[in-house]
């Protein structure tokens, strides 16, 4: 089967990427590589997997012309969707591109599926599409009512998906993500942003010397340590969610969505001092007032995942910081 992954060279989704190579389907990257790394796509081709790495397609969702030729050239089977624009203080300031990156190019892809007979999607939604929680933990029935332009475009698509199945029979799995983290567990690809703005690559980068303290955002919330608490899903537990959401589909599934997360909470505080413990060093430490806009807990229900897709995270926030953490020596040359 040939899967087209949007956003392949990116931090998750090249991780879907190798967790769909070692399955053994056939994958086409398509990218812009406005964020992700051309070099990550190089890195692949020269690992030995079960399926066919078929190359990264440079283009760009904007580009209608792009997508029909990645379509066209390669015969694709389904489409996995990563690729958007995802900084929510930067949406704040540029809704625009948001709308027209997130929103427009997805609709530029369903149109080009439309038309090349492909109807099969898993998106990359958020979390950040329910805004602030009424309740945790948060299942699928709460209401969604996001407070920024990211959230709003994510609703948007899951939104414009529901349109295209009914009008066109393109059915979907949206995937609500949590808090990602962690690394290929062979060092294979990882987390590489610039800006980093992820919660324990920040930390773990105050681990190397520079004098860069970790800043640390509000300690007075009212949960048990001061500091909020958010669901850490690993990175390839989310590959693994994304491989079945998209077997669902080929055995008949409708279209749906799921929450992935792990069901547990875990502060700031936590994070940071399980960092010192799988670092083994001493992380500098600078407390800060809290920043606009955080919620004091986001934790998921991730109950339906479990019972329709059969997804289990099986990865603890200890694998993940300690995955990050080899990957953050790797690029550091260490």
């Amino acid at each position: 089967m040939k899967v087209m992954v949007t956003g392949g060279d990116g931090y998750i989704g090249s991780h879907c990427v190798l967790a769909l190579l070692d399955s053994g389907y056939d994958v086409l990257t398509f990218d812009n590589h406005s964020t992700g790394h051309i070099q990550t796509s190089e890195n692949i081709s020269g690992i030995s997997t079960e399926g066919r790495f078929l190359g990264t397609f440079s283009g760009d969702l904007l580009n209608v012309d792009d997508i029909n030729r990645a379509l066209e050239e390669n015969d694709m089977d389904a489409v996995i969707h990563f690729a958007a624009f995802s900084q929510v203080a930067e949406s704040m300031k540029r809704p625009d591109i948001y709308y027209r990156n997130n929103v427009c190019g997805t609709m530029n892809l369903l149109d080009a599926m439309k038309d090349h007979g492909v109807d099969k999607i898993v998106f990359s939604s958020t979390a950040a599409t329910y805004g602030e929680p009424e309740y945790t933990p948060i299942d699928e029935d709460h209401p969604q009512r996001p407070i920024n332009p990211y959230g709003r475009t994510k609703l948007a698509v899951e939104g414009m998906m529901d349109d295209y199945d009914l009008a066109y029979g393109i059915r979907s799995v949206r995937l609500r993500y949590f808090n990602v983290a962690g690394a290929d567990s062979g060092c294979r690809v990882g987390e590489w942003h610039d800006p980093e703005t992820h919660l324990i690559p920040n930390i773990l980068k105050s681990t190397f010397g520079d004098g860069k303290e970790f800043e640390l955002f509000g300690d007075d919330y009212d949960t048990r340590d001061g500091t909020c608490i958010r669901d850490y899903v690993n990175v390839e537990d989310l590959a693994d969610a994304h491989i079945l959401a998209l077997k669902y589909l080929v055995n008949g599934g409708g279209t749906d969505f799921f929450n992935l997360g792990t069901n547990e909470g875990s502060s700031v505080k936590e994070v940071f001092t399980e960092c010192e413990k799988v670092t083994g060093k001493k992380i500098p430490l600078k407390i800060k007032g809290r920043r606009p806009g955080d919620p004091a807990v986001l934790v998921a229900d991730n109950r339906k995942a479990k019972e329709i897709l059969h997804w289990n995270p099986r990865r603890t926030l200890s694998d993940s910081i300690r995955t990050a953490y080899m990957w953050e020596k790797k690029m550091r040359g260490n």
